[in-house]
């Protein structure tokens, strides 16, 4: 979908550029064409500062952005090889990972060497070029397993270390200790933002996430199948918002600090989640809950609700409830068919 066409989509990219800073800075973003990456890329064009989008392909940026200009620069390498010298980046956000739970099962080994050695190149960059400062993308996942519901940035839990799907948390945990070392070590100007569950029109159509398919199943007027009672309660957050956080604590966040990108009036279960979307696609859900076998091969059900209460001590707040995201997600989805 050319996502770009859309006239609501513009409209809100646009209300986010003119609310940031004007200056004349030079950004690269890893993972430019990815859900965050793409919405970010176009923000800050629109916004006039000078962007370089870093994906492993030439063609998917092509096909994302169109052509290269003097505000758009492609470059086209694996995050996990050094980046050059010969750019000047005044800014970089680290969006690029695998970012799905069918990606970090088929790709563990990638997921793992994408995120570590992906984090070492842009801080080996900044550490080589003072005034370079460096944002990385982690997620809720390093947080572990906790014995209660809110999770505030200074807490931890457990992992399962023993488990091939902690390839991903694990990696992120890894990226965020190497990132405060290059602080304390090498006074790198680098923070750290952890979303929680994003969501919009800017997803793959291969993201395996099941909000993801809940809105792709509603574009096609198809029913939800829960395999779960969908207990859990999450923060989701509307990629608009998401993207207007993270800018936000690039430009205001404090050097070394890690900050929880989350949506307070967005928190719901995957049950009501679910639900939402086919109510407003006009579509139902349908329970086809497993047996016991089939849920010995299923994750324990747990909340993950992201305390927000540092990024708005920043001066951020969100513009989007659940219901007004989810509607604007599928109304530009549908726009761009």
């Amino acid at each position: 979908m050319e996502i770009y066409h859309s006239s609501i989509y513009k409209q809100s990219i646009l209300n986010i550029a003119n609310n940031l800073p004007k200056k004349k800075a030079s950004i690269l973003v890893t993972g430019a064409s990815g859900l965050i990456g793409s919405c970010m890329v176009e923000t800050l064009i629109l916004s006039g500062y000078t962007v370089y989008a870093l994906d492993l392909r030439y063609e998917r940026l092509e096909e994302r952005f169109g052509k290269e200009n003097d505000k758009l620069h492609f470059i086209a390498q694996n995050i996990c090889e050094p980046i050059s010298d010969e750019y000047h980046f005044d800014y970089i956000v680290h969006a690029a990972s695998f970012a799905d739970p069918k990606s970090y099962a088929m790709y563990p080994v990638e997921t793992i060497l994408v995120n570590v050695i992906g984090a070492n190149n842009v801080l080996q960059y900044a550490k080589n070029h003072k005034g370079c400062r460096v944002l990385v993308t982690s997620t809720f996942e390093v947080y572990g397993k906790l014995d209660q519901d809110t999770y505030q940035e200074d807490e931890f839990g457990l992992l399962n270390y023993n488990s091939l799907r902690s390839c991903y948390p694990e990696s992120k945990r890894t990226t965020e200790v190497l990132l405060r070392s290059f602080v304390d070590e090498y006074d790198v100007d680098a923070l750290i933002v952890r979303f929680s569950s994003i969501y919009g029109p800017t997803m793959l159509k291969n993201d395996s996430k099941a909000h993801a398919q809940f809105l792709f199943k509603a574009l096609n007027k198809e029913d939800i199948v829960l395999k779960s009672k969908g207990e859990q309660r999450r923060t989701y957050t509307y990629v608009m918002d998401a993207v207007e956080a993270l800018l936000f604590i690039l430009f205001n966040g404090k050097k070394g600090e890690a900050y929880n990108i989350a949506n307070g009036t967005s928190i719901i279960s995957i049950a009501e989640l679910a639900n939402l979307v086919a109510s407003i696609a006009g579509t139902k859900v349908i329970y086809d809950l497993p047996d016991e076998l089939e849920k010995k091969g299923f994750s324990t059900p747990q909340n993950c609700i992201l305390d927000t209460k540092k990024l708005e001590e920043l001066g951020y707040k969100p513009r989007y409830s659940i219901k007004d995201g989810i509607i604007e997600t599928l109304n530009i989805m549908k726009e761009c068919l």
